[in-house]
C-alpha cells in the first residue's frame, strides 16, 4: 500500500487481475513507485482530455491511432496529464507496440505496460479501486488514531503543547501554532531523529523562506488553518505549520493536522472564553467594590483570590473609557490579555478587569507611597494605550481615543469610592482635549454637570448664556464659539489667545467685540466669565 493512499503502479501489476494479464513493462520501470490515484478503461482518442491525473489507463489501443504522429501525440497528452501509467493489452489492435509509442512514453517518462494475455477489465478496475479505498481507510485510521491521542491528552489535563507534541511525533517532524499574521505561538519537535532539533531554529528559517517567497507556504511545508476567532464562516483563529526538516510530510499527517485544527480551535476557544470569563470577574469585583457590595474588611481577601496582593501602600483607582465605536463586539479577552502583557513592565501590582455593558476597564494598582501616583499614572497610561492598539482598537480620528482617568489613592476603606469617581469622571471626560490621562480630582466641575446632564434646568441654562452664540455660528462664519472658549482658557490674556488662534491682535478684538454684543454682557466681569466657562463645559452634556 502507498503511504499517500493509493496504491502504486509497481502494486498495480502484482494484483491477481494484472498478474493473470502476464505484464510487460517497456517503457518507465524507474516509475512504478508512482501512485494509482483511479483506474480509467477507454478507447477514445481524446481521452486525456477527461482524465485529472493520476491514473492508470486500461486499453486496447483503439484509439492510439494508426500514424506515428497520432500515437506520438496520443502518448504525450497522457504524460502531460499526468496520468500514473498506460497498460495496453495486445490482442486485435497490435501484437506488439510500435517503437513510436515506446519510444515516446520512454522520452516523458511515462510507465508504458503491454499485456500478453487478455484480461477482464471490470475485474481489474474492481480490484484496484478496492485496494486504493482500503488503502484510504488505513491513511484515515491512522489520522483518527492521532485525533484520539490529542483527545486523550486534553481530557488527562494537558494543552496545546501537548498537542502539537503527538502531531509532531506523528509526522518526524516540527510543528508550529502561529497567528493568522504568522506570529508564532507554540513550538513542538518530535522526540527523536534529525527533525529532534531546537524548533525556534528552524522557525527562524520558515520565517526567512516566507520573507523570500514574499507569499505562500514554504517548500515541504503543510499548513492547515485552525478555525474561528472571527465573524464568517471563513475566519481564521490560528495556523498549524508542519515542516518537512526530516521524512517528507505525506497526505495522512496532512489529514491528522485537519482533525489536530478542530481540536485547537475548541481549546483556544475555550482559553478565550476562560480568560474573558476571569477578566469579567474581575470587573465584577471591581464594581462590586465601587457600589458598596463588598466591604473595605472583605475586599483585601476576596481581591488575593483573584490574585492581586498589593503590600502597604496606597491603591491606585484606575479607569479606562474606549469609544463606543471601537469596544470590541465579542471578545474582550483579546484586549484584556493585550493590556495585561503591557502592563507587566509598568512593575507595580495589578488587578485589572473589564465592563463590557459600560465600555470600560477598571484596575487597581499597588502604589508603595503616595509620591509616585504621577510616574505610575503615566507608565500606566501609555501601558493602556499600548495594550488598546496591540488589539487593534485604537481609533484614528478625534473623540476614538481611550480615555484614561487616574483617582484618588487611599486604603481599601477609599478604593470603592475611587473607582467609583474614576468610572463617572471617565464618562464625563468623554470630548475633552485629549491627554494621555486626566486627574479625577481636576474634572469635579465636568463630573458635575455631567451627573445633571439630563436636567432641564442645565439645557435652559447654557441657552441663556451662551444661546444667541450658539445661533450665530450655525449660521455664520467665523464661528466665535472658539474663540470664546481659548478666550477663556486663557483666564482672558490676549496675546496668548491671539497667538493660538493665529489671529492678529486687532482681528481677535474685533471677534471679542462682536461676542460680547452678542451676549449683551461684559467679558472682564468675573461673575460673566465663570458663567460663560461653565456654559461651555455643560454644553457638551446637553448638545447630543
Amino acid at each position: 500500500m502507498d503511504t499517500q493512499g493509493g496504491i502504486t503502479v509497481q502494486r498495480a501489476l502484482e494484483l491477481p487481475g494484472l498478474r493473470g494479464g502476464l505484464p510487460e513493462v517497456v517503457a518507465g520501470a524507474e516509475r512504478l513507485q508512482r501512485t494509482v490515484r483511479w483506474v480509467h478503461a477507454g478507447e477514445v482518442p481524446n481521452i486525456a482530455s477527461l482524465l485529472k491525473g493520476g491514473e492508470l489507463l486500461l486499453t486496447t489501443g483503439l484509439g492510439l491511432g494508426t500514424r506515428p504522429a497520432e500515437q506520438r501525440a496520443f502518448v504525450r497528452r497522457l504524460a502531460d496529464r499526468g496520468i500514473a501509467a498506460l497498460v495496453v493489452e495486445l490482442g486485435p489492435r497490435f501484437a506488439r507496440l510500435p517503437a513510436t509509442i515506446v519510444e515516446t512514453a520512454r522520452a516523458a517518462g511515462l510507465p508504458l505496460v503491454q499485456l500478453h494475455r487478455e484480461v477482464p477489465f471490470v475485474a481489474v478496475t474492481e480490484e484496484i479501486h478496492t485496494e486504493i479505498v482500503n488503502g484510504h481507510y488505513a491513511l484515515l485510521q491512522r489520522a483518527e488514531e492521532v485525533h484520539q491521542r490529542c483527545t486523550g491528552a486534553l481530557l488527562g489535563g494537558g494543552g496545546i503543547p501537548q498537542v502539537l507534541g503527538i502531531l509532531a511525533d506523528f509526522t518526524a517532524n516540527p510543528v508550529f501554532l502561529e497567528t493568522p499574521d504568522g506570529q508564532l505561538l507554540y513550538a513542538a519537535a518530535c522526540e527523536a531523529g534529525e527533525a529532534a532539533a531546537d524548533p525556534l531554529q528552524v522557525w527562524e528559517g520558515l520565517r526567512g523562506q516566507r520573507e523570500a517567497r514574499a507569499s505562500g507556504p514554504p517548500t515541504g511545508a503543510v499548513l492547515v488553518d485552525v478555525p474561528g476567532g472571527g465573524h464568517g464562516a471563513g475566519a481564521v483563529r490560528a495556523r498549524l505549520a508542519l515542516l518537512a526538516v526530516g521524512p517528507p510530510l505525506l497526505p495522512v499527517h496532512r489529514m491528522a493536522a485537519e482533525r489536530a485544527a478542530g481540536i485547537l480551535a475548541v481549546v483556544l476557544m475555550q482559553a478565550r472564553q476562560e480568560e474573558e470569563l476571569a477578566a469579567r470577574g474581575r470587573g465584577d469585583f471591581l464594581t462590586d467594590l465601587a457600589e458598596g457590595r463588598i466591604t473595605p474588611d472583605d475586599a483585601p481577601g476576596q481581591a488575593k483570590v483573584l490574585g492581586f496582593k498589593p503590600g502597604e501602600g496606597p491603591l491606585l483607582p484606575v479607569v479606562m473609557r474606549l469609544a463606543s465605536e471601537l469596544a470590541p463586539t465579542g471578545n474582550w479577552a483579546v484586549l484584556a490579555r493585550a493590556v495585561l502583557e503591557e502592563l507587566s513592565s509598568v512593575g507595580v501590582p495589578v488587578l485589572l478587569g473589564v465592563r463590557p455593558v459600560e465600555g470600560r476597564v477598571p484596575l487597581l494598582l499597588g502604589l508603595r507611597s503616595e509620591s509616585e501616583r504621577t510616574a505610575v499614572a503615566d507608565r500606566v497610561a501609555a501601558a493602556l494605550r499600548a495594550g488598546v492598539e496591540r488589539a487593534g482598537l485604537m481609533g484614528a480620528r478625534a473623540g476614538t481615543q481611550p480615555v484614561v482617568v487616574v483617582g484618588v489613592a487611599g486604603g481599601w476603606a477609599a478604593a470603592g469610592a475611587g473607582l467609583r469617581h474614576a468610572a463617572e469622571t471617565a464618562a464625563a471626560a468623554q470630548g475633552l482635549p485629549e491627554r494621555p490621562w486626566y486627574d479625577a480630582r481636576r474634572l469635579d466641575i465636568d463630573l458635575l454637570l455631567w451627573r445633571l446632564r439630563e436636567h432641564p434646568d442645565l439645557a435652559a441654562f447654557v441657552e441663556r448664556a451662551i444661546g444667541p452664540l450658539q445661533a450665530h455660528d450655525r449660521a455664520s462664519r467665523p464661528p466665535l464659539l472658539p474663540t470664546l472658549a481659548t478666550y477663556l482658557a486663557h483666564a482672558g490674556r490676549k496675546a496668548e489667545t491671539a497667538r493660538e488662534l493665529h489671529l492678529n491682535r486687532q482681528t481677535l478684538y474685533n471677534r471679542l467685540a462682536r461676542i460680547a454684543d452678542l451676549l449683551g454682557t461684559d467679558l472682564d466681569d468675573p461673575q460673566t466669565v465663570l458663567a460663560l466657562s461653565l456654559a461651555l463645559r455643560a454644553r457638551r452634556h446637553v448638545a447630543g
